[in-house]
């Protein structure tokens, strides 16, 4: 962000940038974007719709400026419209004839996101209570083993031998290194709780593009910066707090 928006110095709009990191195509060949990279765009220009889309008095609580977990939703919310048949047939083109992709291939990139999920969930949810239990100690003892400890903490939560944790505390760098993410590494999970719980919103109304759950989106989340507790603007989105119950069916671990 350039500029957050605000109204404590007039009107002030603000001014958003994502700079895309996409390989460069073959001298005299069209530009492409890979599965991986498109979902990245959508989920950056979430965050872009959420300094956009902010309307707030003060600056402090605009747009991003929101609890860890929550700067994530609508940014993890937005990728779920790339992936709708109505988006993909629009815009995932051939470069060459111009065709929309097959329904048959749209399907067959659905039904992949399912794959390895269960190995997915486990590997970062063990890093993710690791990560609380060293936080939650209120001392560290003398001549403390980390990896000791580590051991010890996966054994409590029944970690299964075939599945090691995404990131092994002598390189889980990211939750050393400064306070941003101290015990903090679960809210990249809960924050897909929330997102496939609100994009079930759309689901449920029978629309994707839904233009009363998309007002009551743009009101309490995109637009409301920090301007309410988290737990109620989301409440006064979906009508309730989040369940899990749509992310185990996003990943294929529920019906």
């Amino acid at each position: 962000a350039w500029r957050s928006q605000q109204k404590l110095d007039g009107d002030v709009r603000p001014i958003i940038v994502n700079v895309c990191n996409f390989a460069k195509p073959s001298e005299g060949q069209p530009a492409l974007l890979s599965f991986d990279d498109a979902r990245t765009l959508f989920h950056e220009f979430g965050h872009a719709l959420h300094g956009l889309m902010s309307d707030v008095t003060y600056p402090s609580i605009a747009g991003t400026a929101v609890s860890r977990d929550f700067v994530e939703l609508p940014s993890q919310l937005y990728e779920h419209w790339f992936m709708t048949r109505e988006v993909m047939e629009r815009f995932c083109l051939h470069a060459e004839t111009g065709e929309p992709m097959p329904p048959a291939l749209i399907d067959k990139i659905k039904a992949a996101q399912t794959f390895n999920q269960g190995f997915s969930s486990v590997e970062y949810t063990s890093s993710a209570l690791v990560d609380l239990a060293f936080h939650s100690l209120e001392q560290v003892p003398e001549n403390f083993d980390p990896l000791a400890f580590e051991a010890t903490e996966l054994a409590r939560i029944g970690m299964p031998a075939e599945i090691i944790m995404r990131h092994r505390t002598p390189h889980f760098a990211h939750i050393f290194s400064g306070d941003g993410y101290s015990a903090g590494y679960y809210s990249y999970l809960w924050s897909e709780v929330m997102d496939a719980d609100a994009f079930n919103a759309f689901v449920e109304a029978g629309d994707v593009f839904a233009p009363s759950v998309a007002e009551k989106l743009e009101r309490y989340v995109y637009s409301a910066g920090n301007a309410r507790d988290p737990a109620e603007a989301y409440t006064l989105f979906r009508g309730r707090l989040p369940t899990p119950d749509a992310l185990l069916k996003k990943r294929g671990l529920a019906a």
